[in-house]
């Protein structure tokens, strides 16, 4: 027996967010008529259409019940991020930037779901209104299209929390406020101050102000998205390269965290596992990759190679730990044992509650810790020997909710690179577009590397990235029900 979803309000939602990302879409064509752009006419059709749609969709579900369900704010959630990425790609169309339907589903997929991933070929051909309104889909995307609505929409009195968790990165949740809306105003607070610094900061340090509004978008959504073809290696400046760092490493921080260390309490960051995890594997990894790089002597351009050596080692570990995706260097040609370390931050994400992707530091926290303790029940299996984090003992059932995320991500970076090679992808760039896109990375391995792009994928290919990306930015749960036959059925 099919269940009764309440239709009318998801409409109405996604109307509402249209009529929101409609917003952002006119901020885009004011930058062309700044820049006195030829398709400044095209972005402010883009705009009306846009908001012609979000005013259809608000209208079929005005008189919606504002109750809501478990399954209803899956399903609302997944299908939020399609139709704002199907309304998102008219700029692209209707400009020419990018003439061909996928291509620009594909592309404001990867905006909006913060992988980075491209399709373009000369980036820096783009005009200022499609640069921005590309660097602003990731910005929108960081936090995520359903915590701004809940900071800004009224309509989202009730259920509000069901929708929260079904976006929310993580196995647990922590509210900042007994309402949500509240919490989520207060993290984009925190969001765009963060993004205004870093803007501030690379505008004194040289960068043009346009490039730096659209880098702090992407910096600090974890994105990638640049406004130059060599990414951040466009910009010699090491003091440039500085601040992406720091702020990226801001970036793969719990929110709630930095919200905890603005109001003065400090012990809630120091002793959380995860940021401690977090914070020593940058340290660590970044080390051993350098390490790699001075060994092999790798950068011997001049007597500050060393300097070089470092910089450039934890700009890359930061940029993939956090899913950032910025490049300074082709880092596919470093020592084997470079490389290898960097391929591991492909998997590992930063922290839960941030802007980046991939399983995240809590889940590899839990999972070591239930396999010392499963040794430690082997040795003494009278003994109630739970697992914890933070000092608090984590349920069973959060402990097999990880262990099913992890399985299920490993088998979908399978089945994927399985399909991609089907395709005449070749199998190691295959693998490398399924853990991108799972991690929501950006750049892949091969051909789609750091220095290349997605353009060659054919359609299918570029429709099934899009597809992961997905997955990988509303942690897969949110869309594998949908594809569960009990989830349609009372």
């Amino acid at each position: 027996m099919t269940t009764t979803f309440n239709f009318r309000l998801i409409l109405k939602v996604q109307g509402a967010l249209v009529l929101l990302e409609s917003f952002f879409m006119a901020l885009s064509a004011f930058v062309g008529w700044l820049y006195d752009e030829s398709d400044f006419h095209q972005m402010l059709a883009s705009t009306l259409i846009c908001v012609a749609g979000g005013i259809l969709l608000l209208a079929s579900g005005w008189r919606a019940d504002r109750r809501i369900g478990r399954r209803e704010s899956y399903l609302m959630v997944a299908t939020i991020w399609v139709v704002c990425s199907l309304f998102g790609m008219l700029p692209y169309l209707l400009t020419g930037a990018i003439p061909q339907v996928w291509d620009a589903f594909f592309e404001t997929m990867s905006g909006f779901t913060t992988t980075g991933a491209t399709i373009l070929t000369d980036i820096e051909s783009m005009s200022h209104s499609i640069l921005f309104w590309r660097s602003i889909t990731q910005w929108i995307g960081g936090l995520g299209i359903v915590m701004l609505s809940l900071a800004i929409l009224p309509m989202f009195g009730f259920g509000s929390m069901q929708l929260y968790t079904a976006e929310a990165t993580g196995p647990t949740y922590e509210k900042l406020r007994p309402r949500i809306r509240d919490t989520a105003a207060i993290l984009w607070l925190m969001y765009m101050i963060l993004t205004a610094v870093e803007c501030v900061l690379l505008s004194v340090c040289g960068m043009d102000l346009f490039d730096a509004v659209c880098h702090s978008f992407t910096t600090m959504a974890s994105g990638g998205f640049s406004t130059k073809n060599d990414s951040i290696a466009h910009y010699a400046s090491p003091a440039i390269q500085y601040i992406i760092i720091v702020f990226m490493i801001f970036s793969g921080v719990n929110f709630s965290l930095l919200y905890h260390l603005v109001h003065g309490r400090i012990s809630r960051v120091v002793y959380d596992d995860e940021a401690r995890h977090y914070f020593k594997a940058i340290l660590l990894l970044s080390l051993l990759v350098a390490v790699g790089l001075i060994g092999y002597g790798f950068y011997m351009s001049g007597e500050w190679h060393v300097e070089e050596d470092i910089r450039k080692s934890v700009f890359h570990v930061v940029a993939l730990m956090t899913s950032t995706g910025f490049v300074t260097d082709n880092y596919l040609l470093w020592p084997g044992f470079s490389f290898a370390i960097l391929t591991l931050l492909y998997f590992t994400g930063a922290s839960a509650g941030s802007t980046s992707g991939g399983i995240k530091w809590v889940r590899i926290v839990i999972m070591i810790r239930n396999a010392k303790c499963e040794l430690r029940r082997m040795l003494h299996p009278n003994a109630a020997i739970p697992v914890r984090l933070n000092g608090h003992i984590v349920s069973n059932a959060v402990v097999s909710n990880v262990f099913a995320f992890i399985v299920l991500y490993f088998a979908l970076v399978v089945v994927g690179t399985l399909a991609f090679d089907m395709m005449g992808i070749p199998t190691e760039e295959a693998a490398g577009a399924a853990i991108s896109g799972m991690g929501n990375i950006g750049p892949g391995f091969g051909a789609s590397g750091p220095v290349g792009n997605f353009a060659h994928f054919p359609i299918a290919g570029k429709v099934l990235m899009s597809l992961y990306m997905l997955i990988g930015r509303l942690e897969i749960f949110t869309v594998m029900f949908l594809f569960v036959p009990a989830f349609w059925k009372r």
